[in-house]
This record gives C-alpha cells, structure tokens and sequence, in this order.
C-alpha cells in the first residue's frame, strides 16, 4: 500500500482531552486530524484517503463512491450504525469498530447511578446546600428513602461483557442477581428470566442491550407498570430502550420509584428532552452520556484503533 496516501481522523474533538494519538505514529500511513467534521466534509477531507476513522461522522453511499482510494473505516465506538455498510461491502472497504474498550468505566457509572439513587444523594446534596437542613431542628434529615442494596435484586437486561461487569459490582454490594431474555437475542441459556416476571421481581433494573427493532422501547409504559413502586431503573446502552414520556409519568406518580440515564433518544438533545424539563425531579439523574468517557476508556479505545489498522495494514 501506498505511503504517500493518508488516513484521517474526522472527528478528534469526541474523544476529549488528554487522549494520546502516539499509537498511529508509529505506523506507515500518516494521520491528519480534524477536530469536528460534518457528513457535508467527508469527501472533500478525505481525497487522498486509504483510511477513515470516525466516531459519529455519518458515511453515506454518495461519500463512499466519491472515495476510490478508500479500503478501510475505523468506527472510534462500539457501534456501526453511522456508517453504510451495504455501500462499503459493495466497494470492497472494510469496516472495524472497537469493543470492550468501555467496560469497567460504563460499567463502574451504572453502579455510581445505582448507589447514587439508593441513597437520594441528589436530594440530600441539595438539601444541604440550600438550607434545608441548617433550619431543621433536628441533627439529620430523613426526608427521603434510602434504599440498602444488600439482599436487594437486580435484573440485568442484556448478559453481555457490560452487563456481566455491572454484576460483578452489585455482588460486592450483597445484591442478588437475576439476568433477563431480552427480546429478539436468540438466547437460550436456562439462567435467563422472563422479562416481564424479572421486572416484576427487582429492585434495580440495569439495561445493557443493544438498540435493535425488537428492543426500542423495551421498557415501555405497560413494562413500567410491571416494576416495583420502590424500583431504580438504569441505562447506560441506548435512549430509545425506554419511553421517556411514560417513564417521566411513572416517576412523577411515584409509580417508579427512581431512574439514573446516561443516555436519551437524541443525543446532544437539541430539541429537548422530556427527562431534562423536570429539573426538580429528586428521583432522577441524567449525565451527558459519559459513562465510557474514563481517561482509560478513551486512550484504550484509541489503541486498540490504531492496533486494529495496523493488522490490516499488515494483511493480518
């Protein structure tokens, strides 16, 4: 392969501060870096390309046929679905995405939403900060439940690496733990529940599946119906897993007892979301999908980037 062809990174800016890009200087293709880029900017950026890596940069059919250098896409994620796959088999370009990069930092951000939650720190922060306390009468406050995890349950919905890691924690915490069948995954272990029988069993409710047709609104008004009025329920995968709405009604109820998410259907969530318009809500903590953004997590996730094209480069 030519050296005097280049692979670009189209999007730097997603990985965050302090991350090293030394691993792709030692290769044979040189890196040019573009903080952001638009779909609008793949063709003209992208020329003299043999490689494209990107996290969230949609690569359509018109960018991949504009491309006849292009043999290669690295995906900076887990998931492929910003890229036209059909488009890049029928142009012989091959597709590598990066997993396991993210494990114990999303998995250690479940179990912070979950601890979190169990103790309303929130709510008791906020007490403490705006006076609540210093005017009570007495040397503590109790105004909101506190949940102790051990001996509670926690069905995990989707038993893969995030999945199995989040138990790990749990089970340090003395929580019991129960796995679900999660609709469309074709599993047939015999550890698996029902889903709808485990909703009705936990305490907790952790989701790590991924965002396919049979999952998108999982959980959704008549599954939070099924759910303990005293349950937590969390997610660290994909926004479109849950009906916001419903889940906004059935917190606000109190039909639920509390939900911690690091994700929503639409992300940066420019026109709105309705978990983000009830800031007083004391139950419920959403962050900015930042579970997987450890130091660790984004330098790993480069790493194994740039070890991925190096195979490759290498016909390995």
């Amino acid at each position: 392969m030519s050296t005097t062809k280049n692979a670009v990174l189209l999007d730097q800016g997603t990985l965050g501060a302090g991350v090293s890009l030394e691993a792709f200087h030692h290769l044979s293709v040189p890196l040019e870096t573009y903080e952001q880029s638009g779909s609008e900017d793949v063709v003209d950026r992208c020329r003299d390309a043999v490689a494209i890596f990107t996290n969230k940069v949609v690569i359509d059919e018109a960018a991949l046929s504009s491309l006849p250098n292009l043999r290669y896409i690295g995906v900076l994620a887990t998931g492929t679905n910003n890229i036209d796959l059909a488009a890049c088999d029928i142009h012989g370009i091959r597709v590598q995405n990066v997993e396991r990069y993210s494990t114990a930092s999303v998995a250690q951000h479940a179990m912070a939403l979950i601890l979190s939650l169990a103790g309303y720190l929130p709510a008791y922060s906020r007490d403490a900060a705006n006076g609540t306390w210093a005017a009570s009468d007495m040397f503590c406050l109790l105004d909101h439940p506190i949940i102790e995890l051990e001996g509670k349950t926690l069905l995990i919905v989707g038993y893969g690496d995030l999945g199995k890691a989040t138990a790990r924690l749990a089970e340090a915490f003395g929580m019991k733990i129960m796995k679900a069948r999660v609709p469309g995954s074709g599993s047939g272990a015999e550890d698996r529940i029902e889903l709808d029988e485990g909703l009705k069993e936990a305490d907790v409710v952790s989701l790590h599946c991924p965002l396919i047709e049979s999952t998108c609104n999982l959980i959704d008004q008549r599954r939070l119906s099924l759910m303990k009025d005293s349950a937590i329920l969390i997610n660290t995968s994909r926004g479109g897993l849950v009906d916001e709405m419903a889940l906004l009604t059935a917190l606000e109820s109190g039909q639920l007892g509390a939900a911690g998410f690091d994700v929503l259907t639409e992300e940066p969530p420019v026109n709105g979301n309705p978990l983000l318009q009830q800031k007083s809500l004391p139950n419920l903590i959403v962050t900015p999908h930042c579970a997987w953004g450890s130091l660790e997590s984004r330098q790993r996730l480069v790493n194994l980037a740039a070890q991925h094209f190096e195979q490759f480069l290498e016909g390995v």
